[in-house]
């Protein structure tokens, strides 16, 4: 599905925390319709990685460019889920608006266009029917595909995943996958996942960036 035509132009880009360096002098393109997964090792770079290509973690050195006229606000971003989101005392319909603040200027207030973009992102991930639900009260499935309405959101062209299926049982898992892959195919959405699971990588994805060797943590 990919055409080749970057949408993610990564040029010796160097990434870490403090005075460690994680990702060093690393070359990459991500292309438009590309469904990438990242494997590897717990340690190796993967979520540092996915950070700096999200915006939350800048390049120590080494630039990341945004082509084809992509910008930060066409990239929906799921991190890997906390004790606290888990247990956040909110209803569904909140959660997923609150992808919106910084864009509405009358905030709580939702315009009608936003609430529409919401109720269509819950239809996708198949969470509409909990809408009034309390956050804290879904099951870890539930709750990740709500997460995952949320970044839809903020994905016109791209969606960033953190091991989106960490925690989940087979059924669940595979419920993410299906929304996953309908996200690529029928509408279209180019996919960074970062994940574990390489026989999902292997069946899913059209390419796979192995972080195993790549730098030497």
């Amino acid at each position: 599905m990919s055409n080749n035509k970057p949408l993610i132009k990564c040029n010796q880009i160097t990434l870490g925390y403090g005075n460690k360096n994680i990702v060093n002098s690393f070359n990459y393109e991500i292309n438009t319709g590309d469904y990438l997964c990242i494997i590897g090792r717990n340690g190796c770079g993967k979520t540092t990685f996915l950070r700096g290509l999200a915006g939350v973690l800048r390049p120590k050195a080494g630039k990341i460019e945004l082509r084809d006229n992509l910008q930060r606000k066409h990239i929906g971003y799921l991190p890997q889920i906390t004790v606290t989101q888990k247990d956040f005392p909110a209803s569904v319909e909140e959660i997923v608006l609150s992808a919106f603040q910084g864009k509405s200027l009358l905030l709580p207030f939702y315009g009608r266009a936003l609430r529409e973009r919401a109720n269509e992102c819950l239809a996708l991930t198949r969470t509409e029917n909990l809408r009034k639900a309390c956050f804290r009260e879904l099951s870890g499935g539930q709750k990740q595909r709500v997460l995952l309405a949320r970044a839809l959101c903020a994905a016109e062209r791209m969606l960033l995943l953190d091991e989106p299926v960490t925690g989940l049982d087979p059924e669940s898992s595979q419920n993410m996958y299906n929304i996953i892959k309908e996200l690529h195919e029928q509408k279209k959405m180019t996919i960074v996942m970062v994940t574990h699971d390489v026989e999902a990588a292997t069946k899913y994805a059209t390419r796979v960036l192995d972080f195993n060797t790549m730098f030497n943590n």
